[in-house]
C-alpha cells in the first residue's frame, strides 16, 4: 500500500515538472518571436531613416551657380524652371539672362555660359564649335494682330506675301482698307529664325519694325492699328489676336498633334554632351527633363518632351 502511494507520488510530481518546463519553454518562444520582430522593425524603421539620410545628403551635396544665357521667348520656362529648382536646392542659384538665341550659343561655346537657351534649332556652325542641341520642349509661334482687326485667319502664303511685302494692305486679305504694320524681331533672334526658316523667307522680309523681345513685340502690336507680329505662344495674352492659320487655332494641342505649321523647339544648349557637364548642370538635365520639369513646360503653355 504505501508503495502504491510512493509511485502515485513520484508520478505526480513527473507530471507537474513537465508541465512547469512545457510553460516555460511556451514562454521562452514567445519572448524570441517577440524579440525578433522587434528586431525587425527596428531594422525596418532604420532602413528609412538611412533613405531619408540619404536623400538629404543628396539634396545637400548639390550646390553652386548655373548660368544660362539666351533666348528671350524662353524667360517664362526658364525663369519657372529655375525658381522651383532652387526651391528644391537651397544651396544652389540659377541666374539667367535673356538677350536672345544667338547670343546664348555664343556664350556657351565661348565658356561664358554652363547653359545656351535657344527658341530654335542649332546652326552647323554652332554644332561644329562644340554647341549640343538639348530639346526641352516644344513651343508654336503665334501670329497676333491688334484687337481691332477683323481678321481672324490666314493662308500661309498670304502670312507669306504680308511679310516679304507682297501684301501691304488688310483689304486685300480680307479685312479692313488699312496699311499693313509688319513686327518682327532682330536678327540673331530664335523666334524670327524659325518664323523665317517655317516659311521659307530668310532674309526676304519687309519688316516696318525690328524689335529686341516678345514683350516688346506684342506691346508694339497691341498699341499699333494694322499691326502684325510673331510672338511665342506661351505668352499671348488677351491684349492681341493670335491668327489661326490655315484654318488651324495656335493651341498647344494643335501644335502636338501636327496641325499647326508654326512650331519650334525650346534647346538648352551644352558645350559637349549633358554627360561632359559638371555635376550640377548635370543634375539639373535630371530635373528639366523628368517629371517635375516636364509638368512644369506643360503648365506654362508648352509642349513637352517626355
Amino acid at each position: 500500500m504505501k508503495t502504491k502511494k510512493l509511485i502515485a507520488l513520484l508520478s505526480a510530481c513527473a507530471l507537474s515538472v513537465m508541465c512547469m518546463t512545457g510553460c516555460g519553454e511556451t514562454a521562452g518562444n514567445n519572448t524570441s518571436t517577440s524579440s525578433q520582430g522587434s528586431a525587425a522593425a527596428s531594422t525596418s524603421q532604420e532602413s528609412k531613416t538611412e533613405e531619408s539620410s540619404v536623400e538629404d545628403n543628396k539634396t545637400a551635396a548639390l550646390s553652386g551657380t548655373i548660368q544660362m544665357v539666351g533666348s528671350t521667348s524662353m524667360e517664362k520656362l526658364a525663369t519657372a524652371l529655375a525658381e522651383s529648382f532652387m526651391e528644391k536646392y537651397p544651396d544652389v542659384t540659377v541666374t539667367a539672362e535673356f538677350v536672345g538665341s544667338g547670343a546664348g550659343i555664343e556664350a556657351v561655346n565661348s565658356g561664358n555660359a554652363d547653359i545656351g537657351n535657344s527658341s530654335r534649332n542649332l546652326k552647323d556652325e554652332e554644332k561644329a564649335n562644340g554647341a549640343v542641341e538639348n530639346i526641352v520642349a516644344i513651343d508654336g509661334i503665334a501670329v497676333c494682330v491688334d484687337t481691332a482687326n477683323t481678321v481672324t485667319n490666314l493662308t500661309k502664303q498670304q502670312l507669306t506675301d504680308i511679310y516679304t511685302g507682297a501684301v501691304t494692305n488688310w483689304s486685300e486679305v480680307g479685312g479692313a482698307d488699312a496699311p499693313i504694320v509688319v513686327v518682327g524681331r532682330e536678327a540673331g533672334s530664335g523666334t524670327r529664325g524659325a518664323f523665317e526658316e517655317l516659311l521659307g523667307i530668310a532674309d526676304a522680309c519687309a519688316y516696318a519694325n525690328e524689335l529686341d523681345s516678345t514683350g516688346a513685340v506684342m506691346a508694339k502690336v497691341a498699341s499699333t492699328p494694322g499691326a502684325i507680329g510673331y510672338v511665342s505662344l506661351d505668352v499671348v495674352d488677351d491684349s492681341v489676336i493670335a491668327l489661326a492659320l490655315e484654318g488651324v487655332e495656335p493651341t498647344a494641342e494643335n501644335v502636338k498633334a501636327g496641325n499647326y505649321f508654326l512650331s519650334r523647339p525650346f534647346v538648352m544648349a551644352t558645350k559637349g554632351e549633358i554627360s561632359e557637364q559638371s555635376e550640377l548642370v548635370q543634375a539639373w538635365f535630371d530635373y528639366v527633363l523628368g517629371e517635375e520639369g516636364q509638368e512644369i513646360a506643360a503648365k506654362v503653355g508648352l509642349i513637352t518632351v517626355r
